[in-house]
């Protein structure tokens, strides 16, 4: 569990700005769930989704996120890691297959999060951000993600990472501009 708990190159909770920030979720909450609650809705509300706003730049560090409040999935998970990582909960990085255009090929990798519940064990959470078709929620036990798995070739990939995947890291680094991610993103193969 210590590996969902500690500051990383990407997951920066030592950064003054991401414990500051940290430490205003927990400030007058009743439990470990409200904690949770508030740092999950900070990122789906108020971390604008780079390709829903076409913001640039391409942010990758939670820090980053925080600094210019915009990320792709990926690196919103980043900072929603490092955001409840700060206030001593465990966090991971989940990951979903998806079709881009919603049916068939293309597909690419969504980034999301896992947050480990005293009451009810490791729950996924996706801090995307909401729009028309999207509603996210935090409502555990039961699982309330961007995106449901459709296509036969989508996947809920079960791992669930202490880091970010090297591939969603090396498209994050490879590019400055949204636009440039949205013609490359992250995919991983998978066996049938």
């Amino acid at each position: 569990m210590q590996n969902y708990l500690i500051a990383s190159t990407y997951i920066d909770f030592d950064d003054p700005d991401v414990s500051a920030l940290a430490a205003t979720f927990a400030e007058g909450a009743s439990s470990q769930r409200d904690v949770v609650q508030r740092c999950f809705e900070f990122v789906r509300d108020e971390i604008k989704h780079s390709v829903d706003f076409m913001r640039n730049p391409v942010t990758c560090k939670a820090s980053e996120v925080l600094r210019h409040g915009t990320g792709y999935c990926y690196a919103k998970s980043h900072l929603l890691a490092a955001l409840l990582r700060a206030n001593g909960i465990a966090a991971g990085l989940c990951y979903q297959r998806l079709s881009v255009s919603g049916q068939g090929a293309p597909f690419c990798l969504h980034g999301l999060n896992a947050v480990y519940l005293e009451e009810f064990g490791w729950y996924r959470i996706d801090a995307r951000g909401n729009k028309p078709g999207v509603r996210a929620q935090f409502s555990p036990p039961v699982e309330a993600l961007a995106f449901p798995i459709l296509d036969a070739q989508e996947r809920d990939l079960p791992e669930i990472w202490s880091e970010p995947l090297p591939i969603v890291i090396a498209t994050l680094k490879k590019y400055s501009r949204v636009e440039d991610v949205l013609c490359d993103l992250p995919d991983v193969q998978i066996l049938q």
